[in-house]
């Protein structure tokens, strides 16, 4: 079992995690909501936790216990994990109900903007690891209709071999295993980069205490991240797994799909072959 070591701290991922969020985050707020929607969700999930506290029977230990984890998590700057892996995964659910084309999934916490642009055949910006299995993926990006889009981008982030994404360890470089690869003019692309590894989320901070608490694992199955924008075209984030995987079944943040596991296979060099193609439909007016 390849098994994440010496995981960066929450409070480190977590400040990360929180700071990219406030930079990269929708500029609305809940002034753009209308205020009886703002009511109706807010009576909405304040009544699940007022008939979870009934059906429970909680103490008022238990409540002030659960008001200093709540305070704990925004300190920490954890708030971003804690949605991206207990919440996210519903709303994208939720989301996916009214959209066609391929499959999405969560975004998660570890995505950063503007890295470096590659062309559709090319190897993602790496730091040498001779213990990595080299992974080709390639595919294609369309339309729902089957026709290719040229110069569309396929946004593709990772792990390593061992489990760190880049910005969020120290020990790895910038930009590393990250990239933006706009396809040829047929919307095909060709990536080489290298298998990536189950991990687990940092643990060492509230929401591993919640976790260790309710008695949970913290594992995450091996993903590539993947964010396809063509212009005329509505987004798809989405992740894809690995057949066979540790923690397919058992993913932490819910969010694996049986539409986005890849099967890739050996082509007898030691490298790994798979391909995935993309299909997007049109962006409402």
């Amino acid at each position: 079992m390849t098994t994440t070591q010496n995981t960066p701290t929450a409070a480190g991922a977590g400040a990360n995690a929180s700071k990219n969020f406030k930079a990269t985050a929708a500029s609305g707020d809940l002034a753009d909501t209308p205020p009886e929607r703002v009511a109706a969700i807010v009576t909405a999930v304040l009544k699940g936790v007022h008939d979870a506290i009934a059906e429970h029977d909680v103490t008022y230990p238990e409540f002030q216990a659960a008001k200093g984890w709540l305070m704990a998590v925004g300190e920490g700057g954890e708030w971003p994990l804690f949605m991206d892996v207990f919440v996210e995964h519903a709303v994208e659910e939720q989301v996916a109900k009214s959209q066609s084309g391929t499959k999405g999934s969560i975004l998660g916490p570890y995505y950063l903007p503007d890295q470096t642009r590659l062309e559709s055949v090319c190897e993602l910006p790496h730091q040498d690891d001779p213990n990595a299995t080299p992974l080709v993926f390639d595919g294609q990006v369309r339309d729902i209709d089957g026709t290719g889009l040229g110069g569309a981008t396929v946004e593709i982030w990772q792990s390593d071999a061992d489990g760190y994404y880049s910005g969020f360890a120290e020990h790895l470089p910038e930009g590393n295993l990250r990239g933006v690869v706009v396809t040829d003019d047929e919307g095909r692309f060709s990536i080489t980069t290298i298998q990536p590894a189950p991990y687990q989320i940092p643990t060492d901070g509230p929401t591993g205490q919640l976790i260790e608490a309710a008695g949970w694992h913290p594992w995450r199955p091996a993903h590539l991240h993947i964010l396809v924008k063509a212009e005329g075209h509505r987004p798809i984030t989405t992740q894809l797994y690995f057949a066979g995987g540790e923690w397919l079944d058992s993913d932490v943040a819910e969010a694996t799909k049986p539409e986005l596991i890849l099967d890739p296979q050996d082509d007898g060099t030691g490298t790994r072959r798979t391909t995935y193609d993309f299909e997007l439909e049109p962006a409402k007016a």
